[in-house]
């Protein structure tokens, strides 16, 4: 990776985030470097670790997609396989919270179906892969914040009055992304009455890596397990009750934490600092325009209820790569339009299909009526029941269904 050479590219990537560096290192890969990418952040060019506490379900297909890039080695250590995942629903108030579905942890071939990894050792792996490649100039601090579309390339201006140019943008800068606004992309949204908490922590009992999803009224729940008998919690609250707990001290939010866990994994530490944002939801009407493509969070900004943010983003990063690398290989260049329509028609279904699902269940699980609460449990008990079922939905959740893109099969683009 090189400091900015020059103002012409041939795909300029803004966001150096986990979509943005996936694209980056996967057209690297396919083009044997010969490919001009500049990747634009907004956070200064530093060796700096990102600080960041979330954790991520990492589920097969992506973890495919990561060998692929040549990253998988560099988390290994730090990815801990689940186990078993476990839902219930109850309220606050329930004394006990019994399980009422579980799902074993691998998929129909035998293989983890998820693994938990630090969000900050994802981060610093794709940095590490790409922080060498001198076909890739990082650009920062920099922001792209317009657009001027011409027949033949793109101009992205950035905040400072530069401009570059190149055959194809890629829009990779989050939900609220200013690009996405420049290109004329309309988007559909609405915020929810939660705020997400993230807190790591550390358990007396050992957690044998179960990830449970509880379903409470004020919002979903989650414990992922990490390695050394930690996990993250990454809960969704009302906004009242987010500030109240987040204005705990390390003691009383433990307490909040083990009131909402019911004891099982004995003493609760708090390790580290606590991270909460406001949650909404936010799809584009379209993933593509002339010469312009979106992708992760940018594409599709979802509720973290069943923490499949960053596995869509590698999907789409998986996804554009091969789309891109095709048409060049047929003599085209990076913006070659029928090859944008190829990943918008592949992705935009499971990127809608996905938003809506889990908009779907945190609003189901979020009502707070005991005879509803009955009714849901019955369905989920039935669930719990049907083994075939549960397992071809842990080898949807997995990705390992469906049409894939070939890095996500293990197959060189």
């Amino acid at each position: 990776m090189s400091e900015e050479r020059g103002t012409a590219f041939d795909v300029v990537i803004a966001g150096g985030s986990y979509a943005g560096l996936a694209i980056a290192r996967g057209l690297s890969l396919a083009l044997s470097g010969a490919a001009r990418i500049a990747i634009v952040e907004r956070a200064p060019k530093s060796a700096e670790p990102v600080q960041d506490g979330r954790a991520f379900a990492i589920w097969a297909a992506a973890k495919t997609g990561l060998e692929s890039l040549g990253v998988w080695d560099e988390i290994a250590a730090d990815a801990h396989p689940m186990s078993s995942i476990e839902i219930s629903d109850s309220a606050l108030s329930d004394g006990v919270r019994p399980t009422l579905l579980t799902y074993e942890g691998s998929t129909s071939d035998g293989a983890s179906a998820a693994y938990v990894v630090p969000a900050a050792r994802l981060h610093a792996a794709l940095l590490a892969a790409v922080r060498d490649d001198v076909s890739i100039s990082w650009i920062a601090p920099a922001e792209g914040v317009a657009l001027t579309q011409h027949p033949h390339n793109i101009e992205v201006g950035l905040r400072d009055g530069r401009a570059l140019t190149s055959g194809l943008c890629v829009a990779a800068d989050g939900r609220n992304s200013r690009l996405r606004d420049a290109a004329g992309v309309k988007s559909v949204g609405w915020p929810y009455e939660q705020r997400g908490i993230v807190a790591n922590v550390e358990f007396e009992v050992p957690h044998g890596g179960v990830a449970i999803q509880h379903f409470l009224p004020g919002g979903p729940f989650a414990i992922l397990p990490m390695g050394d008998n930690r996990a993250c919690i990454t809960w969704s609250a009302q906004r009242d009750e987010a500030e109240r707990v987040l204005a705990l001290d390390d003691e009383a939010f433990a307490a909040e934490l083990d009131a909402r866990i019911g004891g099982r994994f004995g003493t609760i530490s708090v390790v580290g600092s606590r991270q909460s944002w406001p949650l909404d939801v936010k799809l584009p009407r379209a993933l593509i325009a002339p010469r312009f493509a979106l992708a992760g969070d940018a594409a599709h900004g979802v509720h973290p209820i069943a923490g499949q943010g960053v596995n869509l983003a590698l999907r789409d990063a998986a996804a554009l790569v091969e789309c891109i690398v095709d048409a060049v290989r047929l003599g085209f260049d990076f913006g070659h339009n029928p090859a944008l329509e190829r990943y918008q028609r592949w992705r935009r279904f499971d990127a809608t299909m996905s938003a809506s699902l889990y908009d779907a269940l945190n609003r189901m699980f979020g009502i707070d009526n005991s005879v509803l609460r009955a009714g849901r449990g019955a369905g989920l008990a039935v669930l719990d029941r049907l083994p075939q079922l549960k397992q071809i939905i842990v080898d949807e959740a997995a990705g390992v269904t469906g049409e894939l893109p070939k890095l996500l099969r293990g197959e060189p683009v």
